[in-house]
């Protein structure tokens, strides 16, 4: 059979039930836990895990936590509270600023965005981004600082490599200190901490090791982000959730997905990520998505480097007969 860009469509009642079959197995009979805890940020991965959990345990064996802190955008709060809401599930709101405060999170992240622009300050907005013109020149990932001033003005640089390393191990300590609270509330009701992380992010790297990539169970982590999208609509989740454009919520100015780390739209991505792991012929797959030869193939290694690049960040601990 040819290569077609509906290869990712699924059967989503048939998925719904083989996630609902294994869930129940893992979680209640394997783990022997009662439920579910569910970090809820108001985006489709912690929403579509929820919704599956709700329905999986009963609303009453799950809770939703939501983990703001001062750089979280307010309406990824209001998002997470209807989507609660709409499942009828216990939530909890655990404002982690403090802690991160005693971690100095905040104060390494702008010591080092200072060395790269020493007018920066508090009163900024600032993201990291990759170049977003994959599909038009073959560009490595090197990642800029983007400032913008309290009147708006914006500056871009890129990032030498100590400070690039000192932002994100900074930041880190926000997803690290997340799933410390997510474990404290399942430690005390028995449940199983679900990861919220898809394929696109478990299988390229995006995320923190031992932080959002940590997790007692992984109920999405083989759906690429297209499939998530067909089983949140099947399962009901809020539109205007549905419909919000993926973003990292991690940095003070808005910063999406793609232009952090996935450099393409995930339609895209997706359905030539699907034709490179099933051995499709790239040609067949240039006509069919209308582009060329050579732009499939610069998606295939990005996709390839990232993945080796980051498979450090997916193994156990290394015990020395390893």
């Amino acid at each position: 059979m040819g290569f077609s860009k509906d290869a990712l469509k699924l059967d989503v009642e048939k998925e719904v039930q083989r996630i609902t079959d294994s869930l129940k197995d893992q979680v209640l009979h394997r783990m022997k836990k009662q439920g579910a805890v569910v970090g809820i940020s108001g985006g489709i991965d912690s929403s579509i895990v929820l919704a599956l959990s709700a329905k999986i345990f009963g609303p009453d064996r799950v809770l939703g936590v939501l983990l703001p802190e001062q750089d979280s955008s307010k309406d990824s709060i209001t998002l997470a509270i209807k989507l609660a809401e709409h499942y009828g599930v216990k939530y909890i709101i655990e404002d982690i600023t403090a802690a991160l405060a005693g971690y100095n999170c905040y104060g390494r992240r702008d010591e080092a965005m200072k060395k790269i622009f020493p007018e920066f300050n508090p009163a900024y907005k600032s993201k990291i981004v990759l170049p977003t013109d994959l599909l038009e020149r073959n560009s490595m990932n090197i990642y800029h600082l983007t400032i913008i001033s309290p009147d708006g003005e914006e500056k871009t640089k890129r990032m030498p490599m100590k400070e690039y390393l000192q932002i994100v191990a900074a930041t880190n300590f926000k997803q690290r200190t997340r799933m410390s609270m997510l474990y404290y509330h399942a430690e005390r009701l028995n449940y199983a901490v679900m990861g919220t992380g898809n394929k696109n992010e478990h299988d390229e790297g995006f995320f923190v090791k031992w932080g959002d990539g940590g997790a007692d169970v992984k109920p999405i982590a083989h759906l690429y982000k297209s499939q998530v999208y067909q089983l949140a609509e099947h399962l009901g989740v809020p539109k205007e959730i549905r419909e919000r454009i993926p973003t990292t919520d991690t940095y003070t100015a808005e910063c999406t997905q793609e232009e952090f780390f996935f450099r393409l739209p995930y339609p895209i991505l997706d359905t030539i990520w699907y034709a490179m792991e099933h051995g499709y012929k790239v040609e067949d797959v240039a006509k069919e998505m209308d582009l060329t030869v050579e732009q499939v193939n610069r998606i295939w290694d990005e996709i390839s480097r990232k993945i080796k690049a980051t498979e450090y960040l997916r193994m156990h601990p290394l015990e020395i007969n390893d």
